[in-house]
């Protein structure tokens, strides 16, 4: 059974970079018919919030993932402080006594001699006597994890083989002084109870995952197969950022953008799946697979969102829209699907509906008055159809001489008050005889 989970911290609201893990986790599941796991991962009391937790729900929602299981780290301390002890009893938690100004001059120390900044484990040293001495002069110790320093291998599903050589890295503080805990040790610990065995997330976390197989492997849980897909960056090639308050997804939803063409481009930049409407995320995740992500970075083009945007409005069936039109006071398929074709956003749809509903406000040229008096005049009898313009217009021809642009562009600034806008073969059934009349002069 496939179990995958997407853990965000509720420190801020989410943007794409954010919504690229959460879709592709979500595709991997629909796709294998296993099961999503939203993971609150808010063991950051002074940052995390419930306000925040609740939008990240909301912009899931609103992009198509409906998780099958919702957790939150603050709930299940128990079993952290548990792998906590466990870890302390064999001797692969250990306590530190080193102040950040310590540590500094430690780093320093060590790159003046051409070193690695790691640490020292100078901690492991320490004595009873030392470190109750330690505490008496009031410092708290933070636990740092003893790593077996080296070579871990693993298949990652996007990247292939990879190597993280544990001997290169400091070992990791899992708590801190006053008793809380970094990220690493409860995501590690609820990974195995909650039995995850997919974990995909971005490529910035692949020197962490060495760390982090280590500690499955101490606390004797089951490893998951890791999948680490390319960074998504803005225009100008530089990450998303809740902290450099980077545009979130609740952003592009109150300007109006579709659910879909977010998830499409989150997702899909940087693959080899086409960047095109899709009907549904269940289509994307039968057709995204891993070997389509890019080993490169995903670059986000606004310009293209906009294009995408557009062609999501142009495919859109009335079913999809009704709700929302009858919200808006509109009601007609013959009307959307008419006009659809020329949305950008979907609240443009009100102002093009006037072109059916008016009110409009007619444009004509002096010089075409005595023109549109006569096609006033020359207007065919209901009931109309899509034959009903060509009749009228050819009418008009034969009377007047005129063609092309000088036959068609007054009758449409007249009857719509704009240059663009839908084929009047089709418009003009919708408007009926009567309205066409009261914008004729």
């Amino acid at each position: 059974m496939t179990v995958v989970r997407w853990a965000p911290s509720p420190t801020g609201r989410i943007h794409l970079g954010n919504a690229r893990p959460a879709l592709l986790n979500w595709f991997y599941a629909r796709r294998h018919g296993g099961t999503y796991i939203l993971r609150m991962d808010d063991t950051d009391h002074a940052r995390s919030t419930r306000e925040f937790a609740d939008g990240i729900e909301r912009d899931l929602a609103w992009l198509g993932i409906t998780p099958d299981l919702l957790v939150r780290q603050s709930d299940r301390t128990a079993l952290h402080d548990a792998a906590r002890t466990r870890l302390i009893a064999a001797g692969r938690l250990y306590p530190c006594y080193e102040t950040e100004e310590e540590l500094d001059r430690k780093r320093a120390r060590a790159r003046l001699l051409n070193k690695p900044p790691i640490y020292d484990r100078s901690a492991l040293s320490l004595t009873a006597e030392d470190r109750a001495r330690l505490e008496a002069e009031g410092r708290k110790p933070h636990w740092r994890f003893r790593l077996d320093g080296r070579p871990v291998h693993f298949e990652d599903l996007i990247k292939g083989p990879q190597t993280v050589n544990t001997a290169s890295m400091s070992d990791p503080v899992l708590v801190r002084e006053d008793g809380s805990y970094l990220y690493t040790l409860p995501s590690v610990v609820d990974d195995i109870d909650l039995g995850i065995t997919h974990v995909i997330r971005g490529e910035d976390h692949v020197s962490n995952t060495g760390t982090q197989i280590e500690i499955f492997e101490a606390l004797g849980g089951a490893v998951p197969t890791f999948g680490h897909h390319n960074l998504l960056t803005d225009a100008e090639g530089q990450g998303f950022s809740k902290r450099l308050g980077s545009q979130s997804i609740s952003d592009f939803r109150d300007q109006g953008y579709e659910p879909m063409a977010i998830a499409i481009m989150a997702s899909l930049t940087g693959t080899s799946l086409p960047i095109e409407t899709y009907e549904t995320l269940d289509e994307i995740a039968n057709r995204l697979d891993f070997s389509m992500v890019s080993h490169g970075a995903a670059r986000f083009d606004p310009a293209e969102l906009d294009s995408l945007n557009a062609r999501v409005l142009h495919a859109l069936p009335y079913e999809g829209a009704a709700a929302r039109l009858s919200a808006m006071g509109l009601e007609g398929e013959a009307m959307w699907l008419l006009l659809r074709d020329n949305l950008r956003k979907f609240a443009d749809i009100a102002e093009w509906a006037k072109l059916v509903t008016g009110p409009i406000e007619p444009v004509m040229a002096d010089e075409d008055r005595d023109f549109l008096a006569l096609a006033k005049a020359m207007l065919p009898p209901e009931p109309w159809d899509e034959t009903t313009w060509s009749q009228w217009t050819d009418a008009l021809k034969s009377a007047t001489g005129r063609k092309g642009k000088a036959l068609f562009l007054p009758l449409r600034l007249a009857l719509t008050g704009r240059h663009d806008g839908p084929e009047l073969k089709s418009l003009l059934p919708l408007v009926g005889r009567k309205a066409c009349l009261d914008r004729l002069p």
